[in-house]
């Protein structure tokens, strides 16, 4: 247990910093308003999109060892709890600023986490019946679609719910892994639960890098918390036979809440300070008027065009109209 135990906190750091790293890439590549191979591209020409990747990557890797030695609730909370790290990756590297809730939620986190593996139990069955892998492989199609229908629309609305769509991508990958017959070659590539697992991780992956780019980094991520953690602790649960500590069922459901409690606390983070100021800041050449913007930054920020994004009409063409009408002077304010 200890060993899946520091492999998923491991997991846990990469992907707290994956997502800043991510969120980063992603902004810098023109905006998607429909899937297609330019976007993956646009988004592979950015180092700091790799790099989240590469993190992703190895957190997935670690994940695996947990997920095959660790209760599926238990694994899952850890996981998510990965919006803590993002939280103060984000005020590492993005310069925002913590408040007192989102002090509180990452005291709940690493309260929430102590007391889970305290009463977490032995891990379940790694086995299931042929319906479970199909269904898992039907999930995915479903989710897959979903995301071809939600990449159309805009909003904040929108972020949540590929961000939701993420989550769930990531919940079956987690599934996939736990029942995933690997007694050979033949059995891997004949299992519904193989294709379920990579499609699930690829379709979620370009879920969240889609909902990155109409939503905050945070705001992307906990939307996909309810999906991610508490769909694959239900099933693990029901249909794995996953459990607590005999006598600490009431530990592991009280650190299982205030765990997930306090990655909902953490959800509001995503208005960052640091990271609005930064997407708000017009582009070099934006126009005389393109300068310092003063008063207070904008919040919830998307990956909408900026201000400085967009033709600035004080300039050029219209301003020498402004000057016929004035009588050649110019005009001020």
């Amino acid at each position: 247990m200890l060993l899946g135990l520091t492999t998923a906190l491991v997991a846990t750091v990469c992907f707290g910093f994956g997502a800043v790293s991510q969120a980063r890439g992603a902004r810098s590549a023109p905006r998607a308003d429909r899937v297609r191979a330019g976007l993956l591209a646009a988004l592979l020409r950015s180092w700091q999109f790799i790099l989240g990747t590469a993190l992703d990557i190895l957190g997935f890797v670690l994940s695996i060892v947990a997920l095959r030695s660790l209760p599926l609730f238990l694994v899952q909370a850890v996981t998510s709890s990965s919006l803590a790290v993002t939280a103060l990756a984000a005020v590492w590297l993005l310069g925002a600023r913590l408040r007192r809730s989102d002090v509180a939620g990452i005291l709940a986190v690493v309260v929430g986490l102590s007391l889970l593996a305290l009463g977490s139990g032995a891990e379940g069955r790694n086995e299931a019946p042929a319906a479970f892998h199909w269904s898992l492989l039907a999930t995915t199609a479903v989710m897959l679609l979903a995301t071809l229908v939600l990449v159309r629309r805009d909003g904040t609305a929108a972020a949540a719910g590929l961000g939701l769509l993420a989550g769930i991508g990531f919940g079956i990958t987690s599934l996939a892994v736990r029942v995933l017959d690997a007694s050979g070659v033949v059995a891997v590539l004949t299992d519904p639960a193989a294709y379920a697992l990579a499609l699930g991780g690829l379709g979620g992956y370009l879920a969240y890098a889609l909902a990155l780019q109409r939503g905050t980094v945070t705001a992307a991520t906990a939307a996909g918390t309810v999906a991610e953690t508490f769909g694959p602790a239900l099933v693990g649960v029901v249909s794995l036979g996953d459990s607590a500590r005999p006598g600490f069922a009431w530990c592991a459901l009280t650190g299982f809440a205030v765990a997930v409690g306090g990655t909902f606390l953490l959800s509001r983070f995503g208005e960052l300070e640091g990271e609005s100021a930064e997407l708000a800041a017009p582009h070099p050449g934006a126009g005389a008027e393109g300068g310092r913007r003063d008063g207070p930054a904008p919040v919830a920020r998307t990956a909408l065009p900026c201000e400085g994004d967009l033709p600035d009409k004080s300039d050029g063409r219209t301003s020498t109209e402004r000057q016929v009408s004035d009588g050649g002077g110019r005009r001020d304010g």
